[in-house]
């Protein structure tokens, strides 16, 4: 096994695309290491990217923020602004693991380990958060919902590596949350999840709306139907309720120990409607 520090992005991309084994990239490490230390995998090269540039800084960019994909998920919790302006993507990614692990997990980590669970996606998908993506041909800005492809699997090509997340600014009344539901109290991977992003009107009435489910799926999902369903209302019980439907109408999950088709399907659906809500109230809504 090989490991490199690279000088340069373009020196790391050439590095990943030229190495005809197994490749993995350290940034945060927490879920590489484990894979190590675990045996279940056991690659050919390691690429640290942590220490370039850019990878450990939050920067405020036309108005909203971009995030390195080496920040911890600790230091994003200490920023007052980025806390201030989007708390739902926050709360996804302060449940990643114990607090010693946030000191180290990512974002990005969390989102290129493909599962379809992974807490910090969906609150980055409703909130239309776009990641920067280095390869062998430069840079291009892709959707955080296209990078999953399925469980354990992503939309990157060989060689190429994300090396930050933007999220957008906030217009003034606007609110986000993100809600899941585990049989333990801490410590434990979603049976289901939920997020919501909402923009109001002076009067309170939605004026565009993101709703994305994890979990539930073989990748986190954007529900635009869920989100169509909230615009134009001020949360009421018929927008709720059809918002709730075009939820679990998204929902495609798996039977396991840990909870039947059925029961994900239907807390995806309450999950969402209470994110919705927490939303609302924190974009200036009232009930």
């Amino acid at each position: 096994m090989k490991y490199v520090k690279p000088e340069s992005l373009h020196a790391a991309s050439v590095l990943l695309s030229e190495e005809p084994g197994t490749t993995r990239i350290l940034a945060g490490g927490t879920d590489v290491l484990v894979q190590l230390r675990s045996e279940v995998v056991e690659p050919d090269l390691i690429v640290d990217l942590k220490h370039l540039e850019g990878f450990g800084d939050i920067t405020s960019e036309d108005g909203g923020f971009r995030i390195g994909a080496g920040v911890p998920s600790a230091e994003m919790y200490e920023h007052k602004a980025l806390h201030a302006a989007w708390p739902g993507v926050i709360e996804g990614a302060e449940l990643i693991g114990s607090t010693q692990i946030q000191g180290r997990c990512t974002m990005v980590g969390n989102l290129c380990n493909g599962s379809p669970a992974g807490d910090s996606v969906p609150g980055m998908v409703a909130a239309g958060a776009v990641v920067r993506v280095h390869g062998p041909d430069g840079e291009r800005d892709v959707p955080v919902e296209e990078i999953p492809t399925g469980p354990g699997k992503t939309s990157l090509a060989k060689g190429e590596f994300i090396t930050s997340i933007f999220l957008p600014a906030r217009p003034e009344r606007s609110g986000d949350a993100y809600l899941r539901f585990i049989p333990r109290t801490e410590m434990d991977i979603a049976v289901s999840s939920a997020a919501a992003n909402l923009e109001l009107d002076t009067d309170g009435t939605v004026t565009s709306a993101r709703v994305a489910v994890g979990a539930v799926a073989p990748t986190v999902r954007l529900v635009e139907e869920a989100g169509t369903a909230l615009v134009g209302s001020k949360l009421d019980d018929t927008a709720i309720a059809n918002m709730m439907a075009a939820v679990e109408a998204a929902c495609s999950p798996i039977d396991d120990k840990r909870g039947t088709v059925e029961f994900r399907t239907k807390t995806a659906g309450v999950l969402a409607k209470r994110a919705a809500h927490i939303a609302y109230e924190r974009a200036g809504g009232s009930k």
